[in-house]
Order: C-alpha cells, then structure tokens, then sequence
C-alpha cells in the first residue's frame, strides 16, 4: 500500500501545483483601475497599442505573409479594419480572435479601442 501511496501522492501534487492562471488585472489590481478611458487617442493609444501587439504580422512588410494582408501600421490602414479589428480583439461573431493562437489582450486595450471607434475612429 505504501509503494502505491507515495508515487501517487507525488503526481497529485505535480498535477495540482503545476499550472497556475490568472490575468495581470488579478494580480495587480492597481494596474488595472489606471486604464485611461478619457483621453483615447490614435496618436497617443490606438497607435502604440498595435505596435506593440499587431504589427509583427500585420506591418506592410509582413502582412501579406502572415497577416492575411491586414495592415494596421497607419491611420488609414486602421481605418479601413476598424470593425475587423474589434471583432478580433473582442474575440466575437464570425472574426479570426486575436492576437492569433494566444489569449485575449488587456481588457484596458479592448476597451480603449473599442472608444475609439465608437467616438468616430479621429486621426489625433
């Protein structure tokens, strides 16, 4: 009985202490109340949030390969996706969820793209 027990026992505590999820709004909750939704801009966030999150598939260098020929690297490229754009992000409807075989983004950036669309999509 004892030879069964131990090994068993070690697995059960590999297996339950293994993987651990949770989001960065959870574990850092201060973070997470300082998401700006007043000043939403393209300049100042639409436009670095996708570089720091689109671009390296969806630039004019590597969209046609890996981007489904999607280029977000400007404002008329953005523009022109805006509802794809937010169906991805979103991860809703009939849209490919991005970013591709990985999670959601922040909830923040969500929220901040989706303002910016619905306050008119402005070049500012």
């Amino acid at each position: 009985m004892k030879r069964f027990f131990l090994p068993v026992a070690i697995i059960l505590v590999i297996y339950f202490s293994s993987c651990y999820y949770d989001n960065e709004e959870a574990l850092y909750p201060v973070y997470a109340s300082t998401c700006d939704t007043l000043n939403v801009t393209f300049s100042g966030t639409i436009a670095p949030m996708l570089s720091n999150n689109c671009l390296s598939c969806h630039s004019t260098i590597n969209a046609p390969t890996f981007g489904n020929n999607i280029r977000l690297e400007n404002y008329d490229d953005v523009k022109a996706n805006a509802i794809a754009v937010s169906g991805s992000i979103n991860h809703t409807g009939s849209y490919s969820p991005m970013p591709k075989n990985g999670g959601k983004l922040k909830a923040c950036y969500i929220t901040q793209f989706d303002i910016w669309l619905r306050d008119g999509m402005l070049n500012n």
